[in-house]
């Protein structure tokens, strides 16, 4: 049976971290599917089609990542593409108590799921999503931060 794990989050941007726990996890699973979701309790920053865009770029040359994007449960969508696993990146433990909580629901509506935890990489635990967001509204570069760059198309 293939190992298919998914990779939620709003991904508003999709940073270095992010890369670095999809291109960690191909050590453990057969395919990563990427899930940018739709979260009803945020605004996006990024237009979700220019992200999508620019994750696939990043994994052009893993053929087993791909990215959808979706607008229903996670667990649901987790069903939905054969995956019997979340993946979820921590850096701290604010992360795992917000991402713990998470995990409960997500096996209720999904009994079989897993969710497995990845520790980020110390050098890239700094960065978020927020914290780009802020620093590109005030016109600061932040493609240091991203595996793709922001001022190419």
């Amino acid at each position: 049976m293939k190992r298919i794990a998914l990779f939620p989050g709003s991904f508003d941007p999709f940073t270095k971290g992010h890369q670095d726990i999809v291109l960690r996890a191909l050590n453990l699973f057969d395919e990563v599917v990427i899930g940018i979701g739709n979260n009803a309790n945020k605004k996006r920053y990024f237009p979700l089609e220019l992200m999508k865009k620019h994750i696939e770029s990043s994994f052009r040359e893993q053929t087993n990542v791909r990215v959808i994007s979706y607008d229903d449960l996670t667990a649901r969508i987790a069903r939905e593409v054969g995956a019997r696993f979340l993946l979820r990146g921590l850096r701290n433990t604010t992360d795992f108590e917000y991402e713990n909580g998470i995990s409960q629901v997500n096996r209720f509506v999904y009994e079989e799921i897993e969710t497995v935890f990845l520790i980020t990489s110390p050098h890239l635990a700094p960065i978020s999503s927020s914290i780009i967001r802020d620093l590109h509204r005030y016109g600061q570069d932040v493609n240091e931060f991203l595996p793709y760059s922001l001022t190419e198309g």
